[in-house]
């Protein structure tokens, strides 16, 4: 019996040890906040480390607070077009209906990965109408993305309508995405895995993508995503208020900042 709790109390030990191992464990949300005054933001910043289940915020009360997804909503849109066959593949290409859009990257024929690297709105409006309101709402509630609420117009909900999804749950979101643990195929869920990539290194890859609320009186920006090196992952979010274009251009600016100052991106 005592050789049984000695063993047990190792073990608990051992994990304990494991747990406090996390990069994140060594800076504080002070470290974050020298970042978001420096910039002169009003946000909200998590980061996830999953292989030590440790966290690193920056304004916590907000990361619960819902907003619309914008343009973030295009990687759960990229895989229902998928798994609703709407779209066979990343390289089928989707005819430019020759509407100038004044983005000279918009103005041109798509296919999925380069319309979600540019994120292509029209794009995926029209993804949206062939899927149609039946489908995305039973792919939305059985993802559990947000509020699961679509209304608000097949092509514009995710930019004005009803649904919500705060920062918490953008973590959640793409941590069963990381797992391919979402409701669609492995493949499916690969293809979108491979052209959400933004960067990527010798040392480290980094899938995310943007977003920015514009069609409200109050603006919101994202960058949601993740950091995977040394055979780890790390989940970031950053959810802010946006008042010009040059608020917009810190969403990645100061994620970027808070992966060099966690030695993530080194």
């Amino acid at each position: 019996m005592k050789i049984l709790l000695s063993f047990s109390l190792l073990v608990t030990l051992f994990a304990c040890s494991e747990q406090t191992n996390s990069i994140l464990n060594k800076y504080t949300s002070s470290d974050l906040e020298q970042i978001f005054e420096s910039q002169q933001i009003n946000a909200c910043f998590t980061i996830y480390d999953l292989k030590n289940d440790a966290k690193l915020s920056y304004n916590p009360e907000r990361l619960d607070s819902a907003y619309l997804p914008a343009s973030t909503f295009k990687i759960i849109n990229s895989m229902i077009a998928l798994e609703t066959k709407v779209i066979k593949d990343e390289n089928e290409i989707i005819k430019w209906d020759s509407i100038d859009r004044s983005y000279a990257n918009w103005n041109k024929d798509q296919n999925l990965k380069s319309a979600l690297k540019y994120s292509a709105v029209w794009v995926y409006q029209e993804l949206a109408r062939k899927i149609g309101e039946e489908k995305m709402n039973y792919w939305v509630k059985a993802c559990n993305y947000g509020n699961r609420n679509i209304n608000g117009g097949i092509d514009i909900f995710w930019l004005n309508g009803d649904i919500r999804i705060s920062a918490n749950q953008q973590i959640d979101f793409l941590k069963k995405l990381y797992l391919n643990q979402l409701p669609f195929s492995q493949k499916n869920q690969e293809i979108v895995k491979e052209i959400m990539i933004v960067d990527q290194t010798a040392t480290y890859t980094i899938r995310a993508k943007t977003g920015w609320a514009m069609r409200i009186n109050n603006q919101i920006g994202w960058y949601v995503g993740y950091i995977e090196r040394d055979k780890n992952v790390y989940f970031f979010t950053i959810n802010m208020d946006i008042k010009n274009y040059d608020d917009a251009e810190k969403r990645k600016l100061i994620v970027s900042k808070i992966l060099d100052h966690l030695q993530l991106t080194k």
